[in-house]
């Protein structure tokens, strides 16, 4: 990948531990969910793409599981330890078959309908 990302030998061992740390049970809980379901859509409420990218699956008859966490006023800290692992900076995450696919325009692309 040719993201950059700091190498762990530049961060202090207590900030790593931070990190590593970091809502990790938030992040384990998509890990798993994307292991065991064909399409996952990760989002929030009241953000208007996610429910687009809810809405295309559901026009094509898709099944997807959907993991919402808070809106616009809460859990910024738990959607900004999803984004950090998965490296995607916007809601909806996309995953199908484990991979990540990116939001709702990709969506839109990788299901062919532009």
């Amino acid at each position: 990948m040719n993201r950059k990302v700091l190498p762990e030998t530049r961060v202090h061992p207590e900030a790593l531990k931070f990190i590593s740390n970091n809502n990790i049970d938030v992040v384990q809980e998509v890990i798993n969910v994307v292991e065991k379901n064909k399409i996952v859509v990760v989002g929030m409420g009241q953000n208007p793409v996610v429910k687009k990218a809810r809405k295309v699956l559901e026009e094509q008859k898709l099944e997807y599981t959907y993991l919402s966490y808070g809106n616009y006023f809460s859990k910024w800290k738990q959607r900004l330890a999803i984004k950090l692992w998965s490296g995607w900076p916007t809601y909806p995450q996309v995953f199908v078959d484990g991979t990540l696919i990116g939001g709702c325009d990709e969506l839109i692309k990788f299901l062919k309908l532009k």
